[in-house]
């Protein structure tokens, strides 16, 4: 079990505080639903969480495997829908990955994707959409 406490601050600003750590930072509403945007919202924080979540996750995959994906870089874009009500309608996930792997590699990769904890416990129909890019250096 983790804590996390949020103050609510005015003007549409809350103080996020992750007890275990005592780390925090400061969300608000995104702009296009009264906010200001001068800091990461709630749902933009989901997109956060879908990529650290499939990176930290394709990490212990691919070391559990014994190959290395350092230099691995994600990318999300969320996007919101306003029907029925408003929701996270869809995140587009770029994978980019540092070199080509073989093809058993990839399939441990790609798993991971639908699988880890934070999709996992999206609603049915939140839509994600998943693109591996090699880095051909």
């Amino acid at each position: 079990m983790v804590r996390i406490d949020v103050e609510y601050l005015g003007d549409l600003h809350c103080k996020v505080i992750h007890t275990p750590s005592g780390q925090s930072f400061l969300t608000d509403a995104p702009v296009d639903n009264k906010g200001k945007g001068e800091y990461i919202s709630p749902t933009d924080l989901t997109a956060a969480s879908i990529g650290s979540c499939i990176a930290t996750i394709m990490a212990q995959k691919s070391e559990s495997a014994g190959f290395d994906i350092k230099g691995l870089k994600i990318s999300v874009s969320k996007f919101m829908i306003n029907e029925p009500v408003r929701h996270i309608a869809k995140f587009e996930v770029k994978i980019y990955l540092p070199k080509k792997f073989s093809e058993k590699e990839m399939s441990i990769l790609k798993n991971v994707v639908k699988t880890c904890p934070v999709s996992r416990s999206l609603a049915e129909s939140v839509v994600i959409e998943s693109e591996f890019i090699f880095d051909e250096k």
